[in-house]
């Protein structure tokens, strides 16, 4: 009897610790409210596809300015303020620091029918850009990101003073590699089940090659509060629809028509391709070769330069930010 009162008990602590575990997700706004970014978040409203839209972004100026600007594009799963460290050291370095949250993502709107591209995006960038008299910049994109970035370059070339690119997905084509399709439909029931713990796995085993630092968790509660708050549907549809825009626009086929200074910054023990568990076991285990991927995006790009972090993944502005702050600073004085 006095087993089954210990069994009992154990059982009721451990649903208590399950429970005050859950409650530690964060509910956030439908565009991020309550939760801080490291400076001031600056707002650009706009007309789009016939309704109003509300661009967040981060605006930070060095104390001794260089005259230089640079251009940083999130990924997929960050936000503007992933890149707080990278701002530091921008700044601190003379440049003047533009970080965006694009529409869809993080404290911009979450329009209910929005038609997403690459190229949307960036024309919405550069409407930002021209609104604050900014006519050329270095553009620096990570993940979907760098996605991004290159479209940007390909459609604004006069306003990329050089392009540099974080590992980049869309390196490669994964449904012509034979990954099957999705409907949006299918991309939101997927995104409806995104938690923490979910997006914890995920960040660890495909960004990180299975290692995890508690510095982390912070951009994990920043993105699980966004699932949990009272947005939550308005999120996962945003999600899915731009799961839906990377995987049918790969930037891989236009990789040789660049024509700006450019530089690839790729961590080699990352593996993200977007869709990649819906593929057969023998190609999921080829998809995302980020060694490969690299040396090829190079070898395509006229004149490109390719810096390789042989210990890191998917962010190493993230995982090493000294290591990636002094690679990215030595190649913009590169290029005056």
């Amino acid at each position: 009897m006095a087993a089954l009162s210990r069994l009992a008990l154990a059982a009721l602590l451990a649903l208590s610790c399950g429970a005050n575990a859950a409650d530690t997700t964060p509910r956030y706004g439908p565009q991020l409210e309550g939760f801080d970014y490291p400076y001031q978040v600056k707002r650009y409203a706009f007309q789009s596809q016939r309704q109003p839209l509300s661009m967040a972004y981060l605006d930070v100026a060095p104390r001794e300015p260089n005259g230089r600007v640079v251009v940083l594009l999130h990924g997929k799963n960050f936000c503007a303020a992933t890149w707080e460290a990278n701002i530091q050291a921008l700044a601190g370095a003379g440049y003047r620091v533009i970080a965006p949250d694009q529409v869809g993502f993080c404290k911009s709107s979450k329009p209910e029918r929005y038609q997403f591209s690459l190229a949307q995006l960036a024309q919405n960038t550069h409407a930002l850009l021209a609104s604050l008299g900014i006519e050329r910049a270095a553009v620096l994109g990570h993940s979907m990101g760098g996605m991004l970035a290159i479209r940007y370059a390909l459609l604004y070339p006069q306003a990329v003073e050089q392009l540099l690119l974080v590992n980049p997905i869309g390196l490669e084509d994964w449904k012509t590699l034979g990954v099957p399709w999705r409907d949006v439909d299918a991309w939101y029931a997927r995104e409806l089940k995104t938690d923490a713990d979910s997006i914890r796995a995920y960040q660890r085993d495909t960004y990180y090659g299975g290692r995890w630092k508690t510095d982390y968790d912070r951009w994990v509660r920043m993105l699980a509060g966004l699932y949990a708050g009272p947005g939550r549907e308005r999120v996962a549809w945003n999600q899915a629809l731009t799961s839906d825009m990377v995987f049918n626009q790969p930037v891989v086929y236009e990789l040789p028509k660049l024509a700006v200074p450019t530089t690839l910054f790729i961590g080699q023990r990352d593996r993200t391709a977007i869709g990649k568990d819906l593929a057969p076991p023998e190609l999921r285990a080829s998809l995302g070769d980020y060694p490969a991927l690299g040396k090829r995006a190079a070898a395509a790009i006229p004149g490109a330069r390719l810096v390789e972090f042989d210990d890191l993944g998917h962010s190493p502005q993230v995982e090493a930010p000294a290591r990636f702050d002094a690679a990215l600073l030595e190649r913009l004085r590169g290029t005056p």
